[in-house]
């Protein structure tokens, strides 16, 4: 029986700098096939240029830029494998993240995705952050209900439905949540799956304000639809 496709797709913004590690970690993967697609979500910088190196391996696609979710939708239109999975730009997935994750779903088909813990870590020009940080958790391995750590069976997205467009900063988070509401099923791994780099230009270090509050809407809905749903009109 030949191995399953995973089409991994990898949003980018101006991601020259990190993107080729990304990229290679993505390629670097126990796992095989992989289908990687780079959406380009209207770079300036050299992005396009990096990809281009990568040749027949990685399949690259442009738009105005939209944000994270429109790319990620992006991708999912263009994905042809049986399972999906995404990597942000500046972040690394461990070499069996696919192949162990894969491993979960296949052994259960009520299972519809699967998400592994994320591990921050600093570049080194944070030493100085890395060093007034490190006792206070920021590198622990934690449970990543964020996109870079997920795999998932590509027919999930049909019943869930993608990634909300108008949100910049929480459409993972939104995401879950209504898998959640849509009786989707999801298994969480104690395996680290993905390394998230901290850098300057983090989003959430960037616009930690808007993060918040958008993170914060999306959570009153929830609450909101609860409430309605336990006491009707």
């Amino acid at each position: 029986m030949a191995p399953s496709l995973v089409s991994c797709i990898v949003p980018c913004f101006n991601g020259e700098r990190f993107l080729g590690e990304a990229l290679d970690s993505i390629l670097a993967q126990t796992h095989q096939p992989l289908e990687i697609i780079v959406v380009d979500d209207g770079s300036t910088d050299g992005s396009a240029a990096l990809v281009r190196r990568y040749g027949d391996a990685v399949r690259y696609h442009r738009q105005p830029n939209g944000g994270p979710a429109a790319a990620c939708n992006a991708g999912l239109a263009r994905a042809t494998g049986e399972y999906v999975a995404f990597l942000e730009q500046d972040d690394l997935w461990v070499p069996d993240k696919t192949r162990r994750q894969l491993g979960e779903l296949e052994a259960d088909a009520r299972v519809d995705y699967c998400v592994g813990h994320a591990q921050n870590f600093w570049i080194p020009e944070l030493a100085v952050d890395a060093e007034r940080h490190g006792t206070r958790g920021v590198t622990a391995a934690v449970p990543g209900y964020v996109v870079q750590t997920l795999l998932a069976r590509r027919g999930v997205f049909g019943r869930v439905g993608g990634f909300d467009e108008s949100l910049r900063y929480a459409s993972a988070a939104e995401w879950f949540i209504r898998a959640d509401e849509r009786g989707a099923v999801g298994r969480l791994i104690a395996d680290v799956v993905t390394r998230r780099r901290l850098h300057q230009d983090n989003v959430s270090r960037r616009n930690r304000a808007a993060s918040r509050d958008e993170f914060l809407h999306v959570l009153k809905a929830r609450l909101d639809r609860r409430r309605a749903a336990q006491h009707p009109a």
